[in-house]
């Protein structure tokens, strides 16, 4: 047959080059190849394109694309949106998959049926907690936080909220943060055994009458979901999927500061991104549902909730973190909960409602108190006397100073 294809480019030449109309009928039995693929190299095909295994943009991240397809709970979507967010060159969405399987290196995964259903505009907003996240910075820093992951039943819209815990303040304040981002309250509210939220007393299962006054005063109401079918608020479990969009930046961020602002990031995508179901991405739908969502409760009912505190690890450096800088507590503290709350431009810290620290604001990244620097060294260097620990603390909170300056040049 290539031999046949050879004389039929020969013979169409010819007749080109004498200026004769070719008859492909005749062509076609002559060399047994179609009279309709005989006239396209006639009208100037040229048959595939030789370069069609040129090398591909992704070839520079193939090892890093198979040491991360096989992380846990990653997706092929958010090992794309990594790899886009560092080089927006390497093409599409489809032109990816079609990369992995050349290569046989998609993940694996498992799939659940679940019937689905709709919800009206601005009738329920579904939310869950993604839980006891770890993830590490470049700088080997490891972070444990949790992420609030809310969705809207209509139009899919997102949000997600990092939390470092999951208190029943944290799930109204989480709450609160996407009524703000999304303008409005829906109707109702479904989530499912969330233990800050809900009382369970054998089979018996009752949302808290705390958490219930919180939503009444938001204008709405709370649902649960039916027991062991967590399914029906699979809108929001989808949501929680996206946060394998995460995975690959383990490893690849700077601090606390940085990872949230990756997280917001990965919000925005996925509600730009065309939904499965509804073919729209949820940024626009939602343009439709935001009119049917109930105004945000008066300024003194949100602040009364709003009270400005923070819960905070007290890492082994005896540093706690407060909107991406850190501040010190004494060491005996370690590993253990405060609360922070910040007045003006002082700090307070809290353990059990009492006060242990208070820093004042400022724009430096680590803030020591030299008492807390001092009982840190007077328990990692008990063989020294008091005075060396006072020389210790002096010289090495200068040289910590200077460092701080020196990076931030």
């Amino acid at each position: 047959m290539e031999e046949n294809f050879k004389n039929m480019k020969g013979q169409l030449e010819i007749m080109k080059t004498l200026g004769i109309k070719p008859n492909f009928s005749e062509l076609e039995r002559a060399f047994g190849i179609g009279r309709h693929t005989i006239k396209k190299y006639y009208e100037g095909y040229e048959g595939k394109n030789p370069n069609k295994n040129r090398p591909s943009k992704l070839d520079k991240y193939y090892d890093e694309i198979k040491s991360k397809i096989n992380l846990c709970g990653i997706n092929q979507m958010g090992l794309y949106q990594y790899l886009l967010n560092k080089d927006n060159s390497i093409g599409t969405y489809s032109n990816f998959k079609k990369y992995l399987s050349k290569h046989n290196l998609k993940p694996t995964k498992s799939s659940k049926v679940h019937l689905r259903y709709e919800t009206e505009p601005g009738e329920q907003l579904q939310f869950d907690w993604k839980e006891d996240l770890k993830m590490i910075s470049k700088h080997g820093e490891l972070f444990e936080f949790n992420v609030f992951s809310t969705t809207l039943g209509y139009s899919r819209l997102h949000n997600f909220v990092y939390s470092k815990t999951k208190t029943r303040e944290d799930v109204e304040r989480c709450l609160m943060t996407t009524f703000k981002y999304i303008g409005g309250v829906p109707k109702c509210m479904l989530t499912d055994n969330m233990r800050a939220v809900v009382d369970i007393e054998g089979d018996k299962r009752k949302v808290n009458p705390e958490f219930n006054q919180f939503a009444k005063d938001m204008g709405t109401s709370v649902k649960l979901c039916k027991p062991r079918t967590p399914e029906t608020k699979g809108k929001d479990e989808t949501a929680n999927k996206f946060m394998a969009w995460l995975i690959p930046y383990n490893h690849e961020f700077e601090d606390e500061e940085d990872l949230i602002r990756i997280i917001d990031n990965i919000r925005n995508k996925v509600n730009s991104t065309v939904n499965q179901t509804t073919n729209i991405p949820p940024i626009l739908l939602f343009e439709k549902e935001k009119e049917y969502l109930s105004p945000l409760p008066s300024n003194r009912v949100m602040s009364s909730y709003l009270v400005n505190v923070e819960k905070s690890k007290v890492y082994p450096d005896s540093l706690i973190y407060y909107k991406g800088k850190r501040y010190s507590v004494n060491p005996k503290y370690i590993d253990q909960y405060v609360q922070a709350k910040q007045i003006d431009n002082i700090l307070y810290i809290y353990h059990n409602k009492q006060l242990i620290a208070t820093h004042e604001i400022n724009d430096k990244i680590i803030n020591y108190a030299k008492d807390h620097y001092l009982e840190g060294l007077q328990i990692t260097m008990p063989y020294k006397d008091k005075n060396d620990i006072e020389k210790y603390t002096e010289e090495n909170l200068k040289k910590l100073d200077l460092l701080l300056v020196g990076n931030n040049v």
